[in-house]
């Protein structure tokens, strides 16, 4: 059985609060990551790509964001800046993953870890992406509720 993304990208944004907030070696976050004993209900090469993709990517996700933000980066919180971070690499560098899916996703993550009404900013500001980097595809998807 293949592990859970769900919890893939819960474990990558805990390991991306522990870079923000402390700034420790990401290999060491990961080492001691892969160490709880829930992380086996993980997708673990996703997480990898998760965790390795938005580090080596970060400077180019920031810039793609904040166009879309309404405040400064370093404003946001730790998780939803990790969030953000998550979602837009996802968009950017997982086709596979269709965009409803990463923005419902981060919307849980922010409801789960994030403060009352982040997952409202992040579902905005990802939506938002999702437009510019996703177009054809929400173009050619049925309206929401149908």
């Amino acid at each position: 059985m293949a592990g859970s993304r769900k919890v893939a990208r819960e474990f990558t944004l805990q390991g991306l609060y522990a870079w923000l907030v402390g700034g420790a070696d990401i290999t060491l976050i990961a080492a001691n990551l892969r160490e709880d004993d829930q992380f086996r209900r993980a997708d673990e090469a996703f997480f990898g790509i998760l965790l390795r993709g938005v580090l080596k990517e970060e400077d180019m996700l920031t810039s793609r964001l904040t166009p879309l933000l309404d405040r400064p980066l370093g404003e946001l919180s730790p998780i939803e800046r990790g969030i953000l971070l998550i979602g837009a690499f996802e968009l950017l560098h997982c086709p596979d993953v269709p965009c409803r899916v990463v923005i419902n996703e981060s919307i849980e993550l922010a409801k789960k870890f994030g403060g009352t009404d982040g997952h409202k900013y992040v579902n905005g500001v990802l939506d938002k992406l999702a437009q510019e980097v996703r177009a054809v595809e929400l173009a050619a998807a049925p309206p929401r509720g149908k």
